[in-house]
């Protein structure tokens, strides 16, 4: 089949890069050329950064049940859409149908939530110190937003970049991530222009690798942007973030994670196997969110490492575009040996495999259980990202908590008791900005605050929190009877 073709969408057009350059977009399973897309350049970022500020005004003072109409239809396209969607992601990341259709659906609700939040933006009156005059403290759409998407999830993550600051009145430059350009932008702005979105309010570049940096640097940059937004690893987050400081524009950051599911000794094992195996490998581990660490009372410990072993070497692997599989490949094939070099170090420094731990094949990587794991092993501290979790035991809650907490991420976690008063007081002291009793790590749900703490980042996307960060406060007085000034 041949590739697809996309171009820039800037102001509501449909157009190539200035320098007439383009990319590639390979398909993780087989490295074939899925598509090609516009490989922008400075000069692209800033006439869709002009097309948004000029569509700012008129989108600003669109009223918020004209808003509300388009993101709700928005939102019913996205489902009757659900099989494209589902072939779009196994062909530009692997993602199985499983996956493709759970992201369907919960970016369908994300652009519900933003919908309704269309009218959530609260002002206050203020008592004033003069009877003359009224006081108010209003909040208003920011303007131009820089919004970063990734590729992992693409249509909860690309979605959720700009639903909420669209929602609010501002207008938007997407730039989606070189491995997911059109699941994570130019898809999803051909659904939201097909709704009815007006042109310019959302713009999507997309760019080759190589111009990554210098193409977000411009976007940032631009004294028309007033709010950035970033998923993605930390790394690159920290980088975006220093940049938005540089210029004093907020930003909102939802980075990398450590994340550990603790199971108490009075959890029930069959449950507590089955939420970990989804925790740590729906979507081959390649969730900000997913189970890198299982803590487990040491009395305890063989016995779940074999039986989420034997499970998780049961579950379908292989090509996502067939409907039975649970674990595709990875991003690509340099992912997969990363993986593999965490796992293999692991293995040379006394680490033990319950399933898995073999060579990559290309971007295919066999889902692997490890045990036996170490601080002085890679696997211990870094985040594996990828269809891999370790199993660690521990002698005491206080211990657990502990090594939950020694990292320098802080995104979610979750504990597995049948006591919740046990589990109320382990979520009170864990270091991170999610936690699920009785479950597992990844959970995600539009209208709750989206956040980590640590490295995992700062700010939050989602429920009334989403609403602030896409909005300013202003203070605005006004009189009915003429001020005395003192000279």
């Amino acid at each position: 089949m041949a590739p697809v073709e996309r171009q820039l969408i800037i102001g509501g057009d449909f157009r190539e890069a200035v320098d007439g350059r383009r990319t590639t977009d390979n398909d993780p399973r087989t490295g074939e050329v899925f598509a090609t897309v516009a490989a922008a350049s400075v000069s692209d970022v800033t006439e869709a950064v002009d097309a948004a500020a000029a569509a700012f005004d008129e989108w600003s003072r669109t009223g918020p049940l004209r808003r509300r109409e388009i993101l709700l239809r928005a939102a019913d396209l996205l489902g009757q859409y659900t099989e494209q969607a589902v072939e779009l992601m196994a062909g530009e990341v692997g993602g199985t149908r499983p996956w493709a259709m759970f992201n369907v659906e919960l970016a369908a609700d994300i652009l519900r939530e933003a919908a309704a939040s269309t009218t959530g933006p609260r002002g206050e009156v203020l008592t004033s110190s003069d009877p003359d005059e009224w006081s108010f403290a209003l909040r208003q759409p920011a303007g131009v937003v820089a919004a970063f998407a990734p590729w992992n999830a693409p249509l909860i993550l690309g979605t959720r970049a700009f639903a909420t600051a669209l929602a609010m009145g501002n207008t938007v430059v997407l730039k989606p991530s070189e491995q997911a350009p059109l699941a994570a932008g130019l898809w999803l702005a051909g659904i939201l222009r097909e709704a009815g979105l007006p042109d310019g309010v959302l713009n999507v570049i997309t760019n080759d690798v190589a111009d990554g940096a210098e193409i977000g640097n411009a976007l940032i940059a631009d004294r028309r942007v007033r709010r950035v937004n970033f998923t993605g690893s930390t790394e690159v987050g920290r980088s975006i973030g220093i940049e938005a400081a540089r210029h004093l524009k907020p930003a909102v950051l939802e980075l990398g994670g450590k994340n550990s599911v603790l199971v108490l000794d009075d959890a029930d094992l069959d449950y507590a196997v089955d939420a970990v195996a989804f925790g740590a490998f729906m979507n081959a581990g390649q969730i900000c969110m997913s189970a890198d660490r299982v803590l487990v009372p040491e009395t305890m410990r063989a016995e779940f490492g074999e039986r989420l072993g034997k499970k998780v070497a049961g579950l379908p692997f292989g090509d996502p575009r067939d409907p039975d599989t649970v674990i595709g490949p990875v991003i690509d094939e340099p992912a997969a040996r990363r993986i593999a070099s965490l796992v293999d170090d692991a293995l040379a420094r006394g680490a033990v495999a319950h399933c898995g731990g073999q060579p990559p094949e290309g971007a295919m990587y066999r889902p692997t259980i490890l045990s036996e794991v170490t601080p002085e092993q890679r696997i211990h501290s870094e985040e594996i990202f990828g269809p891999v979790t370790t199993v660690l035991g521990y002698d005491s809650v206080e211990e657990a908590i502990g090594i939950v907490n020694d990292t320098p991420y802080g995104l979610t976690g979750g504990v597995i008791t049948a006591d919740t008063r046990k589990g109320w007081e382990i979520a009170r002291r864990v270091e991170t900005g999610i936690f699920h009793i009785n479950d597992q790590s990844v959970g995600d749900q539009p209208q709750a605050p989206f956040g980590g703490v640590k490295d995992s980042g700062f700010g939050h996307f989602g429920g009334r929190s989403g609403v602030e960060a896409f909005t300013d406060t202003r203070w605005v007085t006004f009189r009915e009877r003429q001020a005395r000034y003192p000279f």
